[in-house]
């Protein structure tokens, strides 16, 4: 070593125990209040519509539900929104007078919580703050190593409510995929609540196939839950209600099971998914427009039943290939509608969910990598408070993978770090990090105080995403990416059990014919 290297040497900082020391404080939980990213941070900072754009969305909304309205209601909401102050008209569809939405608006639910089993996973939905899960209704599982599809069964729902609960980026799990294997449809729906229940401790979104479903399930929620009073206390469980067929007409069984839903006090989830270019319009300013409006109907409705009702306005509208009429749900067009939707949530200042992170590729591919990356970021960057289907799809919603599961926990939190932006303050503009480096320093930050005290707060490292130099990727054996997600969900799996208390499992496995294991 040259004399001039020596001095170098010399000058250089201790690196605070060298490499491994700081894989290994890199390795140690953070606490939630020192995280890079976390459930519930501030978005917003991207907004594809100007304030002129939102208005006249807003405005044809009204006039939409004003001059065409909405069909097919069932009898008991023709009665509960004539008495709000609807219009039955002689061709049998109700239209909303201006004055009535903006009343309801005045009532409805803002600032809402959805419980989770475990408190701290509780989510905060106001303002532009972001939450990434899962949904859908896959029916297939898909194989990454060989390349099959098969059913999904209530064991796979199972699966991937274990791997959720222990995925700190995603932060609830509503259900995602057909309990093919159970044919009977009430134990379908009891299996998909319990398989999501058994699974996890955050807070869980289900479906329920028919009306009259909703007493058996909710018998269930009440064991779980330890009452029917602990339950109303703490609600854990939100419904997905397509309470809408688009274009502009009522779902008539789903509606039946939201009014059932909302007076048994579970929050609803008003799902308006038009698919641009077939069953809303071509234009996706006018696809937003439709959203808006049946879920503003939705909110009358909603609050008609019971004022305050917690309820998310679900703008969910989806893309066309326009030269095939397929879905595309990981196109730039989705990613806009998503993002341009969180907008109209805000300026309704209501909770709002969206989908983001489909892939219409049928792996966990370069395909899906920028079809879930782009719709995910701009959901964030637009302030979507629940970003729904956000990892796991596959095929436009009709294949889950799991280890696109796990591959879509480093990618969400790539995404929730750029929600978090650049921290501007005093002490990261402060020059004196600068000077100690510049002016008689060692030449670089590397084993700098303030480099150390920031490399687990200021950043956010991937779980299974390879960043080794090519001469380490080699001489590791050149391990893929998909290997790195096969081997944590196996991980996970192997660890991770049923949430449920034994002795409840064992009386809810009593009452109803549970089939995962």
């Amino acid at each position: 070593m040259s004399e001039e290297a020596l001095k170098m040497e010399a000058k250089r900082p201790a690196r605070a125990g060298g490499r491994e020391a700081r894989r290994a404080l890199r390795a140690a939980p953070l606490t939630e209040a020192v995280r890079p990213v976390r459930p519930g941070m501030p978005g917003g900072q991207y907004k594809p519509l100007s304030d002129a754009d939102v208005a006249r969305i807003h405005a044809a909304a009204l006039e939409a539900l004003e001059v065409i309205g909405l069909s097919q209601a069932p009898e008991s909401g023709v009665r509960l929104l004539t008495e709000a102050g609807a219009i039955l008209g002689e061709d049998g569809r109700i239209r909303f007078p201006r004055a009535l939405v903006e009343d309801m608006l005045a009532v409805a639910a803002r600032d809402i919580t959805l419980h989770a089993r475990d408190p701290r996973h509780d989510l905060h939905l106001c303002g532009t703050r972001v939450h990434y899960g899962t949904a859908g209704a896959a029916v297939h599982i898909v194989d990454p190593v060989t390349l099959e599809y098969r059913d999904s069964t209530a064991q796979d729902l199972y699966d991937a409510a274990r791997l959720v609960e222990n995925l700190d980026n995603i932060h609830f799990y509503q259900r995602t995929m057909v309990c093919r294997d159970v044919l009977d449809n009430l134990e379908m729906d009891l299996n998909t609540l319990y398989g999501s229940l058994s699974g996890t401790r955050k807070h869980v979104g289900t479906s329920f196939s028919d009306p009259s479903h909703v007493k058996d399930c909710f018998d269930m929620l009440y064991m779980v839950a330890g009452g029917e009073e602990k339950w109303l206390e703490r609600p854990f469980v939100s419904n997905s209600n397509c309470f809408v067929v688009p274009p502009m007409k009522f779902a008539e069984e789903s509606c039946i099971t939201m009014e059932e839903c909302i007076r048994r006090g579970m929050p609803m989830l008003l799902l308006s998914a038009g698919q641009a270019g077939a069953t809303a319009p071509a234009p996706i300013a006018l696809t937003i427009v439709q959203a808006v409006a049946e879920c503003l109907a939705g909110v009358v409705y909603v609050n008609a039943i019971k004022k305050g009702a917690p309820a998310i306005f679900g703008t969910w509208p989806f893309v066309s290939d326009l030269r095939t009429g397929a879905m595309s749900g990981g196109s730039a067009e989705q990613a806009l509608l998503t993002a341009g939707c969180a907008q109209m949530h805000r300026f309704y200042d209501l909770p709002g969910g969206a989908a983001s992170g489909i892939s219409d590729s049928k792996l966990p591919d370069m395909q899906a990598g920028w079809e879930q990356g782009i719709t995910n970021a701009l959901a964030g960057l637009a302030g979507l408070n629940m970003c729904y289907e956000a990892v796991g799809m596959h095929a436009s919603l009709l294949g889950f993978c799991m280890e696109s599961l796990v591959l879509g926990d480093d990618l969400l939190g790539q995404a929730m770090r750029l929600v978090r932006g650049i921290d501007v303050n005093e002490d990261s503009t402060s020059i004196e990090a600068m000077k100690a480096v510049c002016m008689g320093g060692p030449g670089h930050y590397l084993g700098a105080d303030q480099t150390l005290a920031l490399m687990q707060t200021e950043y956010i490292y991937p779980s299974v995403a390879n960043r080794m130099s090519p001469k380490e990727w080699n001489e590791a054996g050149k391990p893929l990416l998909l290997d790195a997600a096969i081997a944590r969900k196996n991980d996970i799996l192997a660890k991770a059990g049923s949430v449920i208390d034994p002795a409840l499992d064992q009386a809810i496995r009593k009452a109803y014919n549970i089939y995962f294991r």
